[in-house]
């Protein structure tokens, strides 16, 4: 049920009292507050894992072409154009742009032009027309006015929606960068995935070279009755299953470039990636720097801040819905039976009204709104917190990662060179006939398996500083919110 105050133009004196207490709010304001959560979040001051000074390697904004590869930062160039996933961000941009200017328009007055005309005849049998049914049955009415309204946003509904958008429409834009920077950080782990496909597919060819060469040795042996088909038949074996490797590195090189090509925005047939060797690509430094920043590095976290801040608003305006409105509406126009008296003064006329309406009972439809906005900002409060805790455990997992893949591909050189020189050692002895051939084989397995391994080491220590890059932020640098809006 709604209660409805209406004062006319019979109430003169009244309505200029009401007009005079309208512009006294118009002019002033008033907000009715909403209860801020407090997010009571705990900031370690440096983080467990770092090991170096805090500030010496911040992330760049172009942190990807610390790496040294015009290959990969042309890659990443075109995906900042290029993709998809980028692009349909930036439409969400436009459409939370668009909501807050529909969130806006109650703060301005709504003015409409009205025109019509309207051609009627009445019944000749009703017997109610004058001089006995001898007056004219047909009339004309031209009619044209202007009509408008205003909400007085006494309370600040109308301004706690507006701002409810508008920090919805910054947490677009924090958006669009979370998008770009996951992409980038997609684009680089491809890259690095197919150098490692490369590099693996390259060490398999060797050591299917090798291990034919060593193949031929044996079966020289076997020719002048040194060795026998069991030998033979060994490395036969040793050689066909080096052999059979091949073909799934390759299936794995051909759809990583496919996926690649998708972050690109184009079709895998278009897309020719050089590639390499994992061997060229420098190993950038980066520390994380103080935890604190990070609130202000991630733009995940900035988007979730946002977002928080849009749920208070609305909190806000619901809360506000609680309390009375008042409407102002005016209208003034020219009406006339005859179009070329229209606009003339004495066809004008006009109307001035202003009405005030508090809820009383709705079916509790405005208590359950409420209820629910608090139920929102209760969620975006905890999704807030879960985001910088998450924040903070990515740093170190990276941080952990970067570490323990550059010992292990340390420690996997070192098993790539010892069994690089028994290989050759054992090459060589067979040769002069002093080693059997089960030596053999195992120095060649052993070979084979630390150099994929050392690939694959390789491989996940790049895919980590890729990592602690995109926990950091990559180096984003953070736009001012209001500038953002402008934009």
């Amino acid at each position: 049920m709604l209660q409805s105050v209406t004062f006319g133009e019979s109430g003169g004196g009244r309505f200029r009292s009401l007009s005079a207490l309208c512009l006294v709010i118009a002019l002033g304001g008033c907000t009715v507050g909403a209860e801020k959560p407090d997010p009571a979040l705990d900031i370690p001051p440096v983080y467990r894992e770092a090991r170096t000074k805090p500030d010496a390697f911040p992330p760049k904004p172009d942190w990807w072409r610390d790496f040294r590869s015009k290959e990969l930062s042309a890659l990443v160039e075109e995906a900042q154009v290029a993709n998809l996933d980028i692009a349909v961000a930036v439409a969400r941009i436009v459409q939370a742009d668009a909501q807050a200017q529909v969130s806006g328009a109650p703060l301005l007055p709504v003015v409409d032009l009205n025109g019509n005309y309207t051609r009627s005849r009445a019944s000749q049998s009703t017997g109610t027309s004058s001089s006995g049914g001898g007056g004219r049955s047909e009339r004309d009415l031209y009619n044209g006015s202007l009509q408008t309204s205003y909400e007085i946003d006494f309370w600040g509904k109308n301004r706690a929606a507006l701002r409810s958008s508008e920090e919805l429409a910054v947490a677009s834009r924090f958006d669009r960068e979370v998008v770009a920077l996951t992409a980038i950080a997609s684009v680089a782990n491809s890259y690095f995935q197919v150098l490692a496909a490369q590099d693996r597919i390259a060490i398999a060819q060797r050591n299917y070279n090798s291990a034919n060469r060593i193949l031929d040795i044996i079966k020289q042996r076997y020719s002048v009755g040194t060795t026998s088909d069991l030998e033979v038949a060994q490395q036969e074996s040793l050689v066909a299953t080096q052999r059979a490797a091949i073909p799934p590195l390759r299936q794995t090189l051909r759809q990583t470039i496919a996926t690649l090509a998708v972050l690109i925005g184009r079709p895998p047939e278009s897309v020719r990636i050089r590639g390499g060797t994992m061997s060229v690509i420098t190993i950038p430094r980066v520390t994380p720097g103080l935890p604190s920043e990070l609130l202000t590095q991630r733009p995940d976290i900035r988007e979730a801040e946002a977002r928080l801040a849009s749920a208070n608003a609305d909190v806000e305006s619901a809360r506000a819905a609680f309390f009375p409105s008042i409407q102002l509406t005016g209208e003034f126009g020219y009406q006339s039976a005859i179009l070329k008296t229209l606009f003339l003064p004495q066809s004008a006329f006009y109307s001035i009204a202003g009405s005030l309406t508090q809820p009383i009972f709705d079916g509790f439809r405005l208590k359950g709104q409420y209820d629910l906005q608090r139920g929102m900002q209760e969620e975006l409060l905890q999704t807030y917190r879960k985001t910088v805790i998450s924040a903070f455990a990515d740093v170190d997992s990276a941080l952990i990662a970067v570490q323990e893949t550059t010992t292990r591909e340390n420690l996997q050189r070192d098993v790539v060179n010892s069994s690089q020189r028994a290989f050759d050692l054992a090459e060589g002895r067979l040769r002069e006939g002093t080693v059997d051939l089960t030596t053999v084989l195992q120095t060649q397995q052993t070979l084979f398996q630390a150099e994929d391994a050392l690939a694959q080491a390789r491989l996940d220590r790049l895919q980590a500083i890729v990592d602690l890059f995109q926990a950091l932020g990559g180096g984003w640098l953070t736009p001012d919110p209001q500038t953002a809006v402008a934009q």
